[in-house]
């Protein structure tokens, strides 16, 4: 099994956990939890910053010394926007399950910002349609770079059954501004009906003799996340089975600039 893949684990808790130190970078973090109704998550940021973000269920969030109330309203993330608290670094935050939820905890370093914790509603969030035909899929953002944070960018997105996403195949592996940014990045799958499968490459341009210095294609299922640590990571969804992916991105600058693969850019034109 490919070292980029983190299979997802069965029942409640923490049932997925990337840290800087075992995915072998230096920015993002990604732990799910899933929660039975009644139950409670508590930590301190430390020295990051976080986006806790309603995958979906109903719960009780307090954040940054704030009380938020009772938050959340889809129960499947192929229906609506999600809602989300912004949680700056050295701050408590607590999640109490008013229904069975799945929350994600995306985390890069705080930078002394001094931002304040702050509720995300779907209110806030603005949502766009990306690429034509069998590349089209829709694209909800959750924290963009026009909206305050140190570090963190934070994205889902919605690619139906028989179409490919991520693509045509790009990368941001290098600090180049303004042409292309450093972003280590995870994936978070999910597919409906959730017994569907697709796939996801993660490669980086070959050489003169045709040899890259990383390429992974992985069979990717429902609750499973994809590390992104350089190279193009385009996704396929099979036909019949819709594609939910949540993205976390970090790194040195907190911009999104993107390099297309120079051999397939030609369908940007297309």
């Amino acid at each position: 099994m490919s070292k980029l893949l983190v299979k997802k684990k069965a029942g409640y808790g923490r049932v997925a956990h990337v840290t800087p130190e075992n995915a072998g970078w230096t920015y993002v973090g990604f732990d799910l939890h899933r929660l039975k109704t009644g139950d409670t998550v508590s930590e301190r940021t430390l020295g990051r910053e976080v986006c806790l973000m309603l995958v979906t269920g109903k719960a009780k969030v307090s954040a940054g010394g704030k009380d938020f109330g009772l938050i959340g309203e889809r129960m499947s993330p192929f229906e609506g926007k999600p809602w989300s608290v912004y949680v700056p670094e050295n701050s408590d935050w607590t999640v109490t399950a008013d229904t069975e939820v799945e929350f994600a905890v995306c985390s890069a370093p705080g930078l002394g910002g001094g931002l304040p914790a702050r509720l995300i509603s779907p209110d806030d969030l603005s949502q766009e349609t990306r690429g034509k035909g069998t590349n089209t899929r829709y694209v909800t953002n959750i924290l963009p770079e026009y909206q305050p944070a140190d570090s963190l960018l934070v994205v889902e997105v919605i690619t139906p059954g028989g179409h490919t996403s991520s693509y045509p195949p790009h990368k941001h592996d290098r600090d180049d501004l303004p042409n292309e940014s450093y972003l280590e990045e995870t994936y978070y799958h999910r597919f409906n009906p959730p017994q569907g499968f697709a796939f996801q490459r993660v490669f980086t341009d070959a050489d003169a003799d045709g040899k890259r210095e990383l390429d992974e294609a992985m069979a990717i299922e429902d609750g499973d996340v994809v590390l992104v640590p350089k190279g193009y990571h385009p996704c396929a969804a099979c036909h019949g089975y819709d594609l939910y992916y949540l993205n976390v991105m970090a790194g040195p600058k907190r911009t999104w600039k993107f390099h297309n693969a120079p051999e397939h850019e030609w369908l940007m034109k297309a």
